[in-house]
């Protein structure tokens, strides 16, 4: 019979509240059991109804995997192709568009229904495809990391996948294995773990089977117990499984990122407001115009028409697919450098964040163990010496460095204690090769390291005597020493003076091991900790660090100079946190530092008050996390997360944009992120940042083009009844000016480059309106400019007599909509600084602009469907004129602009 126990424990939180799932063959009664790291070996097997020796019988464990599911974490369902695409018709824009389509079917202007409905469908054929590229790269990236596992199953030893293990299997665990579930110690040998995956915590940690007194222990310090998606780096062990998939450590946290909030990026909520905005604007125009119209007399169903005409007008067909192609050629780009887009406006959003919340582990450091100090006989050196160049001190120091070792180098596969494997790449560095050591000095013994002695012995025999090789935590090697080798000699050891530096290398985040030898005359009877770890030579110390990434601090200082605050939190040692953050850049001496019981101890607002000041957060678990980003949103920043843990996923997913490590990220951390770096490169992200800022540059560019251009057409068709002029466009040369000014230049605008300053100005305000900085000015006069340009042309010919004065009114608008194309690609900047050729794809657009008017104009076909008349070569010449004056008059605006200082207007 399956029984399903909950523990409950009086006065413990959820870190200690477990489920005991199966309970096999025991009666119906409720057993009162602690947690799992209470109960001692014997007890968590009879409780999992499993056998020490044996293990399951196949059958229970079929009968189990039936019962609790497979050992995996379910993650969010995956749209299919049709399901992507038909996402894409869910944008409020795009239903405007689809809405004008209808209306213009309606009244008979087929063409115009056409063209919009192409348009729609082309920006959702770019977006489908961009997202289920992307799916199909996490999926890739999910299967490789698919573990399996070595259980013990009716006495015979299994390697089955991952997600066949069930509660109660016995896992066989060694160096290099992945933890397939959460379970319980049974029997270890020198046993460590990485856990950094799932604690944060960067050093492996020691484990044994023996139980725990306390009932509340935090995740890192239940030594008895393995988790899920964690590293073995050392020892092996047996332990019984006692959780699995969602039931696992792990899988508490991906229940997190169902209950997560999740905030749109600013692209999206600012185009959300322009289209509510512009569907309010459009109903207002068409009302005005309606009803001028009847007052003038005109007949209500040419006003309708005349009404929808610039409904037309108004709506930039083009936006939602240049807002699309902007974001997936910038995807495309990013993807060239590492750094796969999960969902599409997460490239523009990365150029707005004010703050980045980097997890250390992994992200800002290497995730690798390395020698950073050494000290002995009085120097202190941040490598050892050659052994060609070592004095006989720092001999010792490099030859205990590689033979008291248990680490395999092996380059394809380095297995072993990251410690061990970072004292061995630094022995070697030197030159004190361990196979050459070994010829000359074999190990004939050895006491490895435990977590009650916290040291390691190694005995070599060396030309007929014996060395004895100590290394250790520094309270455990030095009391053991009675005597220091100095440049000069062996002498006393003085006890508070190595302690002294032992603590002081602490202090910089370093972790300090002591080394120490011994000289034997004759080989020893018993060997035996209590007989040789005495009467020790005191050697010097060595200081370990997870070193920062050598691009690191640069992409720190390109952050800080773009006014984005870079933020550290970490589930590491406070000093160690405060030494990396120093490194890199991202704090000061003055700084505060904030540890999770600091901050249990804030209310949310005390939180939200500390955030803005604080740099780095250490010793935090998720849901720690999780309240530092939620406090930077609900001050107004815009919070950009990175990590690559289990422990990161739930902030990954509050974050409005969360950035996950590719290579050494888990499956849970990037199914939660909005982009992953397949390099593992913290300076991808500014890579990001400034792609992000250029993306949403150039979509500002296009808006304020396409506005102000739509905006001359409605100030052409508005004004023109005021002036006593005739309609000076029909709905097909509205169609055709919106199909050749807003599609062809539209998408250029896509491939505009960087502005020089893009990153030496600050982030955009989170809740900046994309018409902020003079737009909705610049577009009401210039949009008056053009039409009143495309006007003065229609007076003109008119009062020549000219038979074609539409084609000409017609032909002024395009010509004025491809000059300003040439003036907007810049704010500020004149376009002779910028260069014509810097945009080739713009050059084409206005090219292809200028060949498809010109066979409207003289097309005989094209004619008649367009209702346009051949023009004399003049009066062509003079449409282009009068067009190229809207560039005239941009110059010398920008010019105006340059001359009274980036300080004195509001423009970038």
């Amino acid at each position: 019979m399956l029984i399903l126990l909950r523990l409950e424990l009086p006065g413990t939180g959820p870190t200690s509240e477990m489920d005991i799932q199966p309970d096999i063959g025991v009666p119906s009664a409720r057993r009162t059991v602690h947690a799992w790291h209470q109960l001692d070996p014997a007890h968590v097997v009879d409780a999992m109804s499993s056998h020490a020796e044996q293990g399951l019988d196949p059958v229970a464990a079929a009968e189990r995997l039936e019962t609790y599911g497979r050992n995996e974490i379910k993650t969010s369902a995956q749209l299919g192709v049709f399901g992507i695409f038909a996402t894409q018709f869910f944008d409020f824009m795009i239903l405007v568009l689809l809405g004008a389509a209808a209306v213009a079917g309606v009244l008979g202007a087929v063409q115009d229904a056409l063209v919009i409905i192409a348009i729609v469908v082309l920006n959702a054929i770019v977006g489908t495809v961009q997202q289920y590229r992307a799916q199909r790269a996490i999926s890739a990236l999910r299967e490789m990391a698919a573990p399996t596992a070595r259980v013990r199953r009716n006495g015979h030893i299994l390697s089955i996948p991952g997600v066949e293990v069930v509660p109660g299997d016995l896992l066989l665990l060694e160096s290099g294995d992945v933890v397939a579930a959460d379970a319980r110690l049974l029997r270890t040998e020198t046993l460590q773990l990485d856990e950094s995956a799932l604690t944060g915590e960067s050093r492996s940690v020691s484990k044994s089977p023996d139980p725990l007194a306390q009932a509340t222990v935090e995740l890192g310090d239940r030594r008895n117990m393995v988790y899920r998606d964690t590293l073995v780096t050392r020892g092996n062990a047996t332990a019984i499984v006692v959780a699995t998939g969602a039931a696992t450590e792990t899988g508490r946290i991906a229940e997190l990122l169902r209950s997560g909030r999740d905030a749109g990026t600013p692209l999206q909520l600012r185009i959300a407001r322009f289209g509510r905005h512009l569907a309010l604007a459009i109903l207002g125009i068409c009302a005005v115009i309606f009803v001028v119209g009847l007052l003038q007399g005109q007949a209500p169903m040419l006003m309708f028409l005349t009404a929808v005409s610039l409904a037309v007008a108004a709506v930039p067909e083009a936006l939602p697919a240049v807002v699309t192609v902007s974001l997936a050629l910038g995807a495309r780009r990013l993807a060239r450098r590492n750094a796969l887009v999960r969902h599409l406006p997460a490239v523009e959003a990365l150029g707005s964040v004010t703050f980045i919340c980097a997890d250390k582990t992994g992200t800002l450091t290497e995730n690798r163990m390395s020698l950073g100090r050494a000290v002995a006989a009085g120097q202190r050196l941040t490598s050892l010496p050659t052994r060609a160049q070592a004095t006989a001190v720092w001999t010792h120091v490099g030859q205990a460095l590689a033979l008291n070792n248990d680490a395999d180098p092996d380059p394809e596969l380095p297995r072993g204690d990251p410690t061990e494997l970072a004292l061995l790449s630094a022995a070697e560095q030197a030159d004190f090769i361990r196979t050459q050591l070994q010829e000359t000095m074999p190990r004939i013994g050895a006491l490895p390291f435990d977590e009650h002695r916290r040291r390691m012995t190694t005995l070599h025999t060396v030309a007929g005597r014996q060395l004895l090789y100590v290394k250790g935590a520094p309270e455990a090697v030095i009391p053991l020493c009675t005597q220091a080798v100095s440049s000069t000699g062996t002498g006393p050891l003085d006890v508070s003076t190595a302690t002294a530096e032992a603590r002081a290398l602490a202090a910089e985040g370093y972790r300090v091991l002591a080394l120490a030898l011994r000289e034997l005359t004759e080989r020893p009877v018993a060997f035996e900790a209590n007989v040789l770890e005495s009467e020790l030579v005191f050697l010097g110390l060595v200081g370990l660090i997870d070193p920062p990434r050598p691009e690191a601090r640069k992409a720190v200082e390109d952050c800080i100079s773009a006014g984005i605050t870079p933020v550290m939190i970490t589930g590491d040692h406070p000093e160690t946190a405060r030494h990396i953050a120093r490194q890199l850049g991202i704090a000061t001496s003055g700084m505060t530092l904030l540890t999770g019981a600091d901050l249990e101890h804030l209310s949310d607002a005390d939180l939200t008050k500390r955030v803005r000041t604080t740099r780095v957060y250490a010793r935090m678990n998720p849901e720690q996390k999780i309240r530092i980003v939620n406090a930077l949103a609900d001050g107004g920043e815009l919070v950009a997360m990175t990590g690559d843990g289990v422990n990161d996923a739930p902030a990954l997913r509050a974050a409005a944009i969360g950035v996950a490590m590719g290579q050494r990220g888990t499956d849970v951390a990037r199914e939660a992120a909005d982009m992953v770096l397949l390099d593992d490169n913290f300076a991808t992200i500014v890579t990001a940042v400034r792609e992000g800022r250029r993306i949403f540059d150039d979509i500002r560019k296009f808006i304020r083009y396409t506005m102000t251009s739509n905006a001359g057409e409605i100030w052409t068709l508005f004004l023109a009844p005021f002036l006593g002029l005739p309609l000076p466009l029909l709905p097909i040369h509205i169609l055709w000016i919106n199909l050749l000014t807003d599609g062809l230049p539209g998408l250029a605008f896509a491939a505009e480059p960087a502005e020089a300053d893009v990153m030496r100005r600050p982030p955009r305000p989170p809740g900046e309106n994309i018409f902020s900085r003079s737009m909705w000015l610049y577009m009401l006069w210039m949009g008056l400019t053009i039409g009143g340009l495309a006007l003065a042309g229609q007076a003109w010919a008119l009062s020549q007599g000219a038979a074609h004065w539409q084609t000409m009114v017609f032909t002024i608008l395009v010509f004025a909509q491809l000059f300003h194309a040439l003036g907007v690609r810049s704010e500020t900047r004149s376009l002779w600084r910028i260069g014509l050729t810097s945009n080739l794809p713009m050059l084409a657009a206005l090219a292809a602009m200028v060949g498809l008017q010109l066979m409207a104009i003289y097309l005989p076909s094209l004619n008649e469907l367009l209702h346009t008349q051949p023009l004399p070569a003049a009066d062509l010449a003079l449409c282009f004129g009068i067009g190229s004056l809207v560039l005239v008059i941009i110059e010398a605006y920008k010019f105006c602009l340059r001359r009274v200082g980036p300080h004195q207007h509001q423009e970038t």
